[in-house]
């Protein structure tokens, strides 16, 4: 094929013409189905809610799950590549109650129906598509949206009944109450997992308070016990001590007070933080108030007198902080409930599941409202020694940002305890990148995971395949449902939507007991880690091809999801076919603005990633995040700049391209192969003889060879940082080294490899590239070969690599960079000559590249030197010849000033009036000839003149095309 110059576009123009081009030809469909189905390397999508918006960190993960799939696709795999959107749970109901108004839990299904409420939502989840469609394009992520499953579909959450039926039947489902993470405004339950997910904690300033609990039956002597919630304080019901630790009775203004004695200065301290005057009566261990009673902060009609309000031991009672002295509040704190459960003691709930209080002096109020007013009353009342206020980090509901409460609620949960050792063990078999995730973070959290609450108390999401009767005596029945088709054969009734709150009315009758459905849904994260199977409607659909898929090659998402999806993945996956349910995963670091925080529009510290991909390009974008440290799952600031350098070195190709097609378009080389001809690197190799030729060929077979192993391993970043200096290598040497073989060469056979090594190294390095950069790497492979598309080549197999010609070069270029240092220092230019350079031995083929490259005359060697030495003394003769340079690159400055093209032959007229630069152009005078392609001198000044300086003597310059 022929090439044609000048015909270069803008990246933004390539990009969104190719996404088209793409389209129309099915690209990505052929590429998935030219490889054999017997082939398959299967891709789990995480996917995302459908609510939100594309942003950086969404883009992040989708470059990810572009680049690892198309390299693949060029092994040979089969890689099927579907959408997927998460459309229940809290995410989509905080969506929804803006949109209709609702800031209260209560005013669902009494402002506004359930009815209408769930198909609100239902009408949101498809709303943001497009918008997520055309980003993901842009970024050039190719992905199956048509074919996209979604949570909130019928057969999805029928697979998600099945999972959930089976892993009761294999007893790792039960039914209990225990102190959750709840949201008071949501009126639910929220796992630790998605607070810690992304880090919702805020801080928040609390009231810290000293409260004084009177022993019963004494007069002026308190138990001192500290809190920071003094909102649990009407829910108290024992107090904790240690009995191994030695407390303290002190005299204290007129009072006694209690409190270990290790803590007794950190305590008694005065609002400027001073030791205030106190006095040791005695001490003693705390098992001496084990079993001693106190009295009641509150009026209380407790019935249960012979448990409430008595001294209790706790191991996990510390003196690192408070008092040594602990109040218990079970229904609101893990380890207040675990001991009240161990000892007997009763558990007093005095606040209702939206956070109101249901009794005594604050009835009706929020908690969070209550907080410091509690705190002041008792105070007031004598039963507060002091109040100071701390800044502490607190959790908050990751959705809707209410501040979380500790509450003892009736749950469903899943068994994690029981299988821990099977999971540990299964993560042994799954390829983490990075590395340290695999026993760091991953195990740590299979190893503290509590039992998993899957139970939530909302709306939107699935139903929890559970129904309940009574009989008779009283006596509770369950039947947990598997199938749609076994809930018909139970009740006669088929169902078009089985949400809320139309499965609600489904009931069915077994022996004479009439079942109801408890009025609960599952955590969308149990629907998320279903994903591998309720894509496919299994087992009810698709059985073979989702166990021959099984378990994935890969998944990748940001480091959060390490506690979440990949978690429960884990977990369901463990619960239900005891195998891990991903082979290999890439977790990516958290991207910040550039100023380092969190991105944030009210920051103002990102750029739009539509606005940088038109301004720079998607592949510089691409580029840049698959080779940053996010990729090794670090943190990583997006600076505008970073993509711009990225930007500007990618441009180096289409540098070489436009070097090339110059050159081909004026000699008329042509591409020998047909269009559609796989390049072959074995192939190219034979027949050179230009240690140039052969090295860059070599390093383009060592680039494909080291990126093919690193992305082997899932190494993306190690794959990535090779490609730039191998551009340098290409643009800044073998294209620089080898310009004058292209324009001026005597010998039809080097310039015809010098062609084609430069057009096969263009043309392979755009199928390297191909995973990372698909739009350059399609433009420039079209441009090339002709061909319809590099995505459908596959990746090849590298031959020759002349390992000891690379190591020469490296030498070689060494050497010139310190011998150019050397020049640098002494402030002698390049284009002045020198009489030698002294460096080590190195075969005499690269000779002439040291010599010219330095510009000098001679090349000595010396085995005993490890340092260049560079003669820099110039005499007369030197001294001309470097004018004659100078000259010489003047002439070529005017040409290009002219309009003229690289092969136009010119007269040349050149005047001076200086002695030393007269005789420098006459003793050269073939040589500017030569280099400026003048064919004869005139006389006269021609169509275009200029003047210049060389060393203080001025030179007219004029010409024309000859």
């Amino acid at each position: 094929m022929k090439f044609k110059s000048g015909e270069r576009r803008k990246p933004a123009e390539y990009e969104k013409d190719l996404i088209k081009q793409w389209k129309k030809n099915k690209v990505f469909e052929k590429s998935v189905e030219q490889r054999p189905v017997d082939n398959s390397y299967v891709f789990y999508d995480g996917p995302p809610f459908i609510t939100g918006v594309p942003h950086h960190g969404t883009l992040l993960s989708s470059i990810v799950k572009d680049a690892v799939p198309r390299y693949w696709t060029m092994k040979g795999k089969r890689v099927e590549r579907v959408w997927g959107w998460d459309c229940h749970g809290l995410p989509a109901e905080v969506f929804t109650e803006k949109k209709l108004g609702i800031t209260d839990r209560r005013d669902i299904g009494t402002k506004v129906s359930l009815e209408e409420y769930i198909l609100t939502c239902r009408d949101n989840m498809v709303q943001t598509g497009s918008l997520w469609e055309d980003t993901i394009d842009r970024v050039g992520r190719w992905v199956d949206f048509k074919g996209a499953y979604k949570t909130m579909d019928k057969d999805y959450m029928e697979s998600v009944w099945w999972a959930f039926s089976e892993l009761y039947k294999k007893g790792k489902i039960y039914e209990g109450e225990k102190v959750l993470l709840y949201c008071t405004r949501d009126a639910t339950p929220i796992s630790k997992a998605e607070v810690a997910m992304d880090n919702s904690y805020q801080d928040v300033t609390d009231p810290s308070v000293y409260v004084k609990f009177k022993l019963q039956g004494e007069d002026d002597r308190y138990l001192l016990a500290w809190t920071t919630t003094p909102w649990t304080l009407p829910g108290n019901t024992a107090i904790a001590v240690n009995k191994a630790v030695t407390y303290a009775e002190i005299d204290l203004e007129g009072e006694k007070l209690i409190l270990a004695k290790d803590r007794l200065d950190k305590v008694l301290t005065d609002n400027k933080h001073e030791i205030v005057s106190y006095k040791v009566n005695r001490t003693f261990k705390g098992s001496e108030l084990v079993g001693e009673s106190y009295e009641p902060l509150f009026v209380s009609d407790d019935k249960n007198k012979e448990k409430i309000n008595k001294i209790w031991h706790a191991d996990y009672v510390s003196i690192e902080e408070g008092t040594g002295i602990v109040h218990l509040a079970p229904a609101y704190g893990e380890e207040d409930y675990e001991l009240s459960k161990d000892k007997g003691f009763p558990l007093k709930s005095v606040i209702d599941e939206n956070g109101f209080y249901i009794s005594g002096e604050w009835e009706g109020q929020n908690v969070w409202e209550a907080n410091k007013p509690i705190a002041k009353h008792l105070e007031k009342a004598n039963k507060v020694w002091k109040i100071e206020y701390i800044t502490h980090s607190y959790p908050h509901c990751h959705r809707c940002g209410t501040k979380l409460m500790y509450r003892a609620h009736p749950s469903w949960f899943m068994d994690v305890e029981g299988q821990k050792q099977l999971m540990l063990e299964q993560n042994g078999d799954i390829n983490w990148f990075p590395e340290h995730i695999k026993q760091g973070r991953f195990a740590k959290t299979i190893q503290t995971a509590p039992d998993w609450n899957i139970s939530r108390d909302r709306f939107w999401a699935t139903a929890m395949p559970v129904w309940k009767g009574k009989d008779s005596k009283g006596k509770t029945h369950m039947k947990v449902i598997g199938s749609y088709k076994e809930l018909k054969d139970l009740s006669g009734l088929e169902l078009d939507d089985y949400h809320k709150p139309w499965i609600d009315d489904v009931t069915f009758t077994i022996d004479n007991v009439k079942y109801k459905r408890i009025d609960k849904v599952l955590d969308c994260w149990f629907e998320s880690g279903s994903m591998p199977f309720a894509q496919y409607h299994y087992p009810f659909e698709n059985r073979q091809k989702f166990e021959e898929s099984f378990p994935g090659d890969f998944i990748s998402e940001y480091i959060g999801q390490v506690r979440a999806w990949f978690y429960y993945l884990h977990v369901i996956s463990s619960g239900l076919f005891d195998e891990n349910s991903f082979k290999n995963v890439i977790v990516t670091g958290t991207l910040s603005g550039n100023d380092g925080r969190k991105m944030s529009k009210s920051y103002g510290n990102y750029t739009d990633p539509n606005e940088l991909m038109d301004k720079y390009s998607a592949d510089a974008y691409r580029l840049l995040l698959l080779g940053s440290p996010l990729l090794n799952g670090e943190d990583f600031a997006l600076i505008d700049k970073d993509i711009a350098d990225i930007h500007r070195k990618l441009s180096m190709i289409w540098n070489m391209y436009d070097f090339f097609t110059l050159y081909a378009e004026v000699d008329e080389w042509q591409w020998s192969q047909s269009p559609n001809a796989q390049v072959r690197p074995t192939d190219h190799i034979n027949g050179l003889s230009n240690p140039l030729d052969i090295w860059i060929v070599s390093r383009i077979h060592q680039l494909g060879e080291q990126v093919d192993g690193h992305m082997q391993r899932y190494d993306i970043p190690n794959a990535v940082k090779l490609i730039i200096p191998f551009i340098e290598d290409a643009s800044n040497w073998y294209v620089r080294r080898s310009r004058k073989r292209f324009w001026k060469s005597d010998n039809d056979s080097d310039k015809n490899n010098a062609y084609s090594t430069l057009h096969y190294t263009l043309t392979t390095l755009s199928v390297i590239l191909a995973p990372f950069t698909p739009f350059l790497s399609e433009e420039l492979y079209q441009r090339l070969t002709g061909d319809k598309s590099v995505h459908l080549v596959d990746w090849p197999e590298f031959g020759h690599v002349d390992e000891l010609l690379i190591g020469n070069m490296k030498k070689v270029r060494s050497f010139i960079a310190d011998g150019l240092a050397i020049r640098a220092t002494e402030g002698i230019k390049v284009r002045q000559p020198l009489k030698s350079v002294t460096i080590p031995e190195i075969p005499d083929t690269y000779t002439e590249m040291i010599q010219d490259e330095l510009n000098v005359k001679e090349v000595k060697f010396d085995r005993k030197i490890k340092v260049v030495k560079l003669d820099t003394n110039i005499d007369a003769s030197l001294k001309a010849e470097g004018q004659a340079r100078e000259v010489i690159r003047h002439v070529q400055n005017a040409r290009k000033k002219a309009g003229l093209s690289v092969n136009d032959r010119i007269i040349l007229t050149l005047s001076t009036t200086g002695k030393h630069l007269k005789k420098a152009i006459d003793d050269h005078n073939s040589q500017i000839m030569k280099e400026t392609l003048a064919v004869k001198t005139g006389e006269r000044e021609q169509n275009y003149t200029t003047s210049v300086s060389i060393d203080d003597e001025e030179l007219v310059i004029s010409l024309q095309k000859s």
